[in-house]
């Protein structure tokens, strides 16, 4: 017997701090959370990444959204990336707020 497929994205949970972390450790996926950070606001895939190709940025928000950071989410056709912050906020409170702010100042160095 086949399943219908549901339409709804895997949503999944926050990960444990340390797959959190190992998440944010990397220049690129940090980068990628602070421009989301930042703009409070789905944004486009391709305006959260420069000097890589697509399979590479989707091999990170793989990894970003396997922590539970962010999610997917469709927005006039376009695939959109979403900050999970209110989520990862109630799994591990202050971190993501503590970490782009840190980021912020570095980005401004």
């Amino acid at each position: 017997m086949v399943q219908a497929q549901s339409a709804e994205p895997v949503r999944h949970p926050v990960a444990p701090l340390r797959q959190v972390l190992c998440a944010l450790q990397d220049p690129v996926r940090l980068e990628m959370v602070r421009r989301l950070h930042n703009a409070a606001r789905p944004v486009r895939c391709a305006e959260l990444y420069d000097g890589i190709n697509k399979s590479t940025a989707t091999h990170h928000f793989n990894i970003l959204r396997d922590a539970g950071i962010i999610e997917r989410e469709p927005v006039e056709g376009h695939t959109h990336q979403r900050l999970r912050i209110e989520d990862v906020d109630d799994a591990i409170p202050g971190l993501l707020d503590s970490v782009v702010a840190q980021a912020n100042r570095e980005a401004l160095s």
